[in-house]
């Protein structure tokens, strides 16, 4: 059975109360992974895949999960400012549908605006180069995403009649 792709709020439901879960940030060229420990309060990165051919970028992100004894995997959506959503968002749905046909992982998609904007930001204050920044974006932008994901379902836990 394919596994479901929901909104992330919708897709906590459906995710066991204790595991890691996997957060990826989707480039044209590589994807970003960031893992949460089991209590879900904490991103770490994990890695950069460079996109091969989907088969092999899917292998990569299942064994990852199995390793991390993952339960759900957190995809950032590039929503457009104006809310509407462009050929990346359709292209992050397609991805995250043919992801869920190799997996039974609950997928909840998080709204990404402006996710490596913010980190390119933070690494040009830490005074990183330009092709540091290059190698580790994708990375820290799933961290940034998973992270965000986190703190909302937290929020949600702490205040149950909060949306």
């Amino acid at each position: 059975m394919p596994a479901l792709i929901l909104p992330l709020v919708d897709a906590a439901t459906h995710w066991p109360e204790r595991g890691g879960l996997i957060g990826l940030d989707l480039g044209t060229k590589t994807i970003g992974v960031a893992v949460s420990n089991p209590d879900r309060r904490l991103a770490t990165g994990v890695e950069t895949i460079q996109r091969k051919a989907f088969k092999q970028d899917a292998a990569r992100l299942l064994a990852i999960a199995a390793e991390r004894k993952a339960v759900g995997f957190v995809l950032g959506l590039p929503i457009n400012m104006d809310g509407s959503e462009g050929p990346r968002a359709q292209s992050t749905r397609a991805f995250a549908r043919n992801l869920a046909g190799l997996t039974a992982l609950p997928i909840g998609l998080w709204d990404e605006r402006l996710s490596t904007a913010a980190v390119e930001r933070e690494l040009i204050g830490m005074d990183v180069s330009r092709a540091k920044r290059a190698e580790v974006i994708d990375e820290h932008a799933a961290i940034f995403i998973l992270q965000g994901a986190l703190d909302r379902l937290a929020n949600l836990r702490a205040s149950p009649g909060a949306v």
